[in-house]
């Protein structure tokens, strides 16, 4: 009863009383049209702005005020004066024409009473977040997602266009470097007075228009008046039934010289404040334009699959977060700047999958597995950063970051399997029952020294210098009833297989490069580049089995079998790059490059040295035509070297899971990857429409792949070049629009093609590589999703949304059908509700798999007017859902996933306002 409610609910809104749209051209008195002006009009009678807009490339506007009132209507546009013009409505469409004079300037002390909603100043989009609150708003992403153009993801992250935001500034000052999640669930809205979109951000001044910046976008938030001089922020503190309790302080100060961030989360009802996607999303500010040179090298981490479950799919989890940032004036040429992240998380998952491996040359299965998994995990998480930033004028600018990474990692599992292995002779049925503890202890330092000095108008140097310290130390001790891989050299009679693996992997990395750029003219720059990267990184593992008798037994090596590895890496790139940046006429810019690279590289294991030393000349392109000041063509192109690190050469066996070794290839050779992409953005504020769309194709020869053998769920494998390429086509539309005033709509759509190889070992032949199976998938990835929403002042708002999820898989088809809604509702003053409901289906075409769950929650707040208390009830998953399903599918196997959830939870808050 309650989703036909709100369906009906919703419906009621679509109707409104008819307005009046008053349109026509904003121009200055040489008749040329005035772009991007801003028009408003303010209603004479309630002095609210009834209606704003901003014309577009010819110099319109359009506006919608109601019938039968009289307004002011206010036209400013930078350089020219603020044209004041009475209006008189009636209920016919108004044509209307806008003249402005030049000599604009700015009064000192002049109140002004009215702001536009959105304006644009060069590359910058100001929001006015009042202007788009509902009065239900707790945090900054509340706020963000009501912006045209700006979007927040599931994982918190902001997006704006299509593109993620790559850094957050408050006041100016960056936020937790590298994370805009901290902020976005953070920052407290009411703290908010605007937000500032930059586009084309390059936060040193001397490299704009220098380098290509088109892809990078920072938001900045200015702070209300009194925010930005005291501190502010809350405190909030929930409990209930069951033990559950949450609390949550955000303490925030900023004045012009000092700004320190104090955040912290203790929590049991699965709210994950830091995950360990955030802890590696924690950058520290590298400016990470080493790797334009065409040169990647991966640097792996040897973690064991331990991380932070987030919160749909685990059963129980307990966090503690603690969070500080800061920024220090030392003088007006020096500041120091770091933040500390510390988090500590149990979570406990339980967890029932269906596993289904395909034969080597076909798509028919080769086994089937039943598993359940009960899991303890254990994650303690630590990142600090330090930064100083000296710039002695705007000519010179040095800047100096160091990051330190620590992580203590553990997880217990309690693994039972039933597989069928079907075969020619029959079927052949085992169980397995798998104890198992996994630890780590990984610590990483990076430091970063940036210098930019700008000789004259013509010359300008930049020096950056980048190195990783990198320790790890993974220790896996499965348990088995049986055997794993029978015939490798365990031994047999004993009450369990106990094994263990330990590895020690230790990375120095050094990158190091010099650019030049000598400005030709106004509309052409010459770059060169020199530079060099350097990785040297030592292995060292092994595998024992641990005896009934208590002893250690350490696997022998043989001419198949080598478990024992002692491996040296030394990798080497010294790279010589020329770019040539041109203008042509005033809407297309050109960047042709091309890079000279000579790489030495060797590896040394088995008492030997395999050397490969060669050179490679690898060109890219950039190139974009400005079609309009708020429309772009984008098209990138660049040829890479694909590099793998120490873990992939590696000879000897590694113990990946229970059921699967993996051996690297001291002889392998690096993958050769080009890649185009072209992108289109318009944003366009006359009509409020935001489109942007991507289209990327990348292909790759000699990858390296897994040439794999099966046994029932066991797996042995090996690092291998292929001689065949992958291939990736992938699509990205988005459309958003907002019309009436009072409605907003999206549609958006991500299409991914992908063909990709995979060699499996002749179980008939398996010394014979020349034997191997070769097998090519073709999948198809498609999402589609539409929404439509309200966005009124005083009545409920509700958003519908309906996504459609399709993985065409040779052999099999699966949708996912996720209608959901959400209801935003400021009942009275001070009192709101917001409430979502989402449904899944998912579904395999041939109806064998049919699995639904939905999930609803709700929170109503309370708040009286000029209180600093705030009295909140919040509940997740009423409906009391006890699962949800997972399925994915690759070249090699199928699995579907259904994960024990959390209950249904219902919390009483408190929260105090300072």
């Amino acid at each position: 009863m309650s989703k036909i409610y709100f369906f009906l609910l919703f419906g009621i809104y679509i109707c409104q009383a008819q307005n009046v749209r008053v349109e026509g051209f904003v121009k200055d008195t040489l008749q040329r049209p005035l772009e991007m002006a801003n028009v408003m009009a303010i209603n004479q009678v309630t002095k609210a702005m009834d209606g704003y807009a901003i014309t577009n490339d010819k110099g319109r506007y359009q506006l919608s005020l109601n019938p039968n009132s009289t307004y002011k209507i206010k036209v400013s546009y930078i350089g020219f004066q603020t044209l004041d013009a009475d209006l008189e409505t009636k209920t016919e469409t108004i044509q209307k024409n806008l003249i402005l004079k030049e000599g604009g300037f700015e009064l000192e002390g002049v109140e002004i009473v009215q702001e536009m909603p959105v304006s644009i100043s060069g590359d910058t989009i100001i929001y006015n977040a009042d202007s788009f609150k509902t009065g239900t708003e707790q945090k900054l992403e509340d706020i963000l997602k009501k912006l045209p153009g700006v979007q927040v993801n599931e994982d918190g992250e902001i997006e704006v266009e299509g593109r993620k935001v790559s850094q957050l500034l408050v006041e100016g000052k960056k936020f937790f470097e590298g994370d805009t999640k901290i902020g976005s669930k953070n920052i407290p809205s009411d703290a908010v007075d605007k937000v500032q979109v930059l586009r084309n951000f390059n936060e040193v001044s001397q490299l704009k228009g220098l380098e290509n910046n088109e892809e990078n976008i920072a938001i900045n938030i200015k702070l209300k008046k009194g925010k930005n001089k005291f501190w502010f922020g809350d405190i909030l503190v929930g409990g209930g039934p069951d033990e559950r309790y949450v609390l949550n302080p955000k303490i925030f100060y900023y004045s012009p010289k000092t700004t320190v961030n104090v955040i912290a989360n203790f929590n049991n009802i699965g709210e994950v404040p830091f995950s360990i996607r955030d802890f590696y999303r924690l950058t520290g500010a590298a400016r990470n334009t080493i790797s334009r040179s065409g040169t990647n090298v991966g640097i792996s981490s040897n973690n064991l699959g331990i991380s932070t479950t987030q919160n749909d799919r685990a059963l129980e989890i307990d966090n503690k977060f603690g969070a500080i940032n800061f920024t220090q004036e030392i003088t007006k040429k020096w500041n120091f700047s770091g933040f500390g992240v510390i988090s500590s998380n149990k979570t406990l998952t339980n967890t029932n999958s269906n596993f289904g491996i395909f034969q080597p040359n076909s798509s028919e299965l080769q086994t089937v597995e039943d598993r359940t998994d009960v899991s303890n995990l254990r994650n303690n998480l630590a990142v600090f950063k330090l930064g100083s930033k000296y710039k002695k004028s705007a000519d010179f600018q040095l800047d100096y970051d160091a990051t330190i990474r620590r992580s203590n990692q553990s997880e217990d599992n309690l693994v039972n399997t039933q597989s069928t292995i079907f075969t020619s002779g029959g079927n052949i049925d085992r169980i397995n029952n798998i104890v198992s503890f996994k630890e780590q202890d990984p610590i990483a330092f990076e430091q970063s020294l940036n210098m930019f000095w700008t000789k004259d108008k013509k010359n300008t140097f930049v020096l950056e210098v980048q190195h990783l310290y990198q320790d790890e130390d993974p220790f896996y001790n499965p348990s088995l009833l049986q055997d794993p891989f029978p015939g490798i050299g365990f031994q047999s009679g004993q009450s369990r297989y106990d094994i263990q693996q330990e590895r020690f992997v230790k990375t120095n990395k050094v990158d190091a490069k010099v650019d030049y750029y000598f400005s030709i003219n106004n509309k052409s720059i010459l770059n060169v580049t020199l530079g060099n990267t350097n990785s040297y990184q030592t292995y060292n593992s092994s595998i024992f089995q641990l005896l009934d008798d208590g002893t250690l037994f350490q696997l022998p090596d043989n001419e198949d079998f080598i478990f024992d590895n002692d491996v040296k890496y030394a990798f080497n790139d010294a790279y010589l790059g020329v770019h040539y940046k041109f203008i042509l006429g005033n809407n297309f810019t050109f960047n042709p490059g091309v890079n000279f690279h000579q790489f030495n590289i060797y590896n040394d294991q088995l008492n030997s040295r395999v050397r490969d030393d060669f050179f490679r000349v690898l060109p890219d392109m950039f190139a974009q035509w400005q079609i309009k000041k708020s429309e772009s063509l984008t098209y990138n192109y660049r040829m890479s070297n694909f590099f793998n690190d120490v873990n992939t050469l590696v000879e000897g066996f590694t113990l990946n899971n229970f059921n699967a070794l993996s051996a690297g290839n001291r002889f392998i050779d690096n993958a050769l990857q080009q890649s185009h992409n072209l992108n289109y953005s318009k944003y366009n504020l006359f009509n409020y429409t935001t489109i942007f769309a991507r289209l990327n194709y990348t292909r790759t020869t000699d990858p390296v792949v897994n040439r794999s053998f099966f046994n029932g769920i066991s797996q042995i494998s090996e690092r291998v070049n292929g001689d065949f390429s992958n291939e990736v086509v992938s699509g990205t539309f988005s459309y958003q629009r907002s019309f009436k005033k009072y409605y907003k709509a999206s549609a958006s759509t991500n299409v991914t093609w992908s063909k990709n190889n995979q060699l499996f070992v002749n179980p008939s032949d398996p010394t014979n590589a020349d034997a191997d199976f070769s097998r090519n998938i073709e999948n198809w990835n498609q999402l589609y999703r539409v929404s439509f929403g309200t966005q009124f002042q005083k009545l409920p708002n509700l958003e519908a949304a309906y996504a459609l999820i399709i993985r065409d898989n040779p052999g099999a088809v699966f949708t996912t059908h996720s209608p959901s809604i959400t209801l935003d509702y400021r009942i009275v003053e001070g009192l709101a509700l917001t409430s979502t409901y989402t449904y899944n289906d998912f579904r395999s075409r041939d109806g064998n798999t049919n699995n639904t769950f939905d999930l609803l929650t709700a929170s109503i707040n309370y708040r009286k007017k000029d209180s600093k208390l705030e009295y909140r009830v919040s509940g997740t998953n009423l409906l009391n859902t006890k699962s949800i399903n997972n399925d994915s599918f690759n070249v090699v196997s199928f699995s579907s996933s259904q994960y024990f959830v959390q209950p249904r939870y219902l919390i009483f808050s408190l929260q105090y306002n300072l």
